[in-house]
């Protein structure tokens, strides 16, 4: 297994479509606002990307996309292209989280951050949330992504004494803003596929790649797919 693997990573997360290729040492990223077009611009920018470099699909060593959390709708179909474009291309898929990809933006930006909170809005006055460390080169989960309300999150950041907390949740939730801390506050950052595709050079190397099968979108809040079942059911029981 080459050190130096030729990758293609995609998110689809958020509004923005990123992809990204990893070549040679270098990662070079693509991204557009799409809103809610992530399944009309996504193949358009992967095969856009490849062209830029006279490469194809089937050059690629494996396939990485953002595997959340995030929109269910997004990372539905972020997988679901990994997925088809694996099975294709008889490939191998590398998902990663958008927590770490959003610590691993952390972690290259602030090379004196050894501890990273990343918290993103999750809407319903709830944030997602994990906390990573850097050893050596190494983006480390230290606490895997969980969901956290609004009135916890100060707390929870404090706990784990973070030199840095990065996401939008710090914007969605302004009180925030008036915590007493000494961790750095970094709410513009987003996970996007560069960072996806740095990850995945590193589970590449550790040889944590899946079958096209076996990949799955990290929702976290799992039962958020049932509500709407689950409320048919109860007017039903009434």
């Amino acid at each position: 297994m080459t050190n130096t693997p030729l990758l293609v990573a995609f998110d689809t997360a958020t509004d923005i479509c990123s992809v990204a290729l990893a070549r040679g040492g270098e990662i070079v990223e693509s991204s557009e606002t799409v809103g809610h077009a992530h399944s009309e611009r996504l193949l358009p920018m992967i095969d856009a990307l490849l062209a830029q470099y006279g490469l194809r699909l089937a050059d690629c060593d494996a396939i990485a996309f953002g595997a959340g959390p995030g929109s269910f709708t997004g990372l539905r179909i972020a997988c679901s292209v990994a997925q088809g474009l694996a099975w294709g291309a008889s490939k191998r898929v590398i998902p990663i989280g958008n927590l770490a990809a959003l610590a691993r933006r952390v972690f290259d930006r602030r090379p004196a951050a050894a501890r990273v909170v990343a918290a993103v809005d999750a809407r319903m006055r709830e944030a997602y949330w994990a906390v990573y460390e850097r050893r050596g080169d190494a983006c480390i989960e230290v606490v895997p992504p969980a969901l956290g309300a609004a009135a916890e999150l100060g707390a929870l950041f404090d706990r784990w004494s973070p030199d840095a907390v990065a996401g939008d949740a710090l914007s969605a939730f302004p009180e925030l803003g008036g915590h007493v801390a000494v961790w750095e506050r970094l709410p513009a950052l987003r996970a996007s596929a560069a960072p996806i595709a740095a990850l995945a050079l590193d589970a590449w190397r550790a040889g944590r790649t899946l079958a096209p099968r076996d990949a799955a979108p990290l929702y976290v809040r799992d039962r958020v797919a049932l509500t709407v079942d689950e409320r048919r059911a109860a007017r039903a029981a009434t």
